[in-house]
């Protein structure tokens, strides 16, 4: 487990300014020459386990999230909101119930917002560092 010997990937908040622009951001730096593309956040989980793109299962990687802070703006209260109102319009296959609650949650403090629940789902994986930058 040397840190030097580490897979190092990058993630640019410059590059994208939404939700959509991450999951395209993710996919090139991690699905490299696969057609496979990150379009969900359980896509996104699932992408992380590995041994489809970049690097292989189980495999020590860092992902250094450069302009993070960006990030979190652009991925903050008010695109979270419409992320979870969006799902709600749509109906099924989501869970109404679930997205009324954790759009009430987020209204009141409680919630995470988009930015934290791709941070939350990244830090689920005991193989990758993340670094916030």
């Amino acid at each position: 487990m040397e840190s030097d010997k580490n897979k190092i990937i990058t993630i640019d908040g410059r590059h994208f300014s939404d939700l959509p622009g991450f999951y395209h951001e993710v996919s090139l730096v991690l699905m490299k020459d696969t057609d496979w593309k990150a379009g969900t956040l359980d896509g996104f989980d699932d992408i992380l386990y590995g041994g489809f793109g970049v690097f292989e299962g189980g495999e020590e990687i860092e992902i250094i999230w450069k302009e993070s802070q960006k990030s979190k703006e652009d991925l903050g209260l008010e695109p979270t909101r419409n992320f979870y109102q969006n799902k709600i319009r749509q109906g099924k296959p989501f869970d109404i119930q679930l997205m009324q609650q954790k759009l009430e949650d987020l209204l009141s403090g409680k919630g995470q917002t988009l930015f934290e629940i791709l941070v939350e789902i990244i830090e689920s994986h005991k193989n990758i560092t993340l670094i916030l930058e």
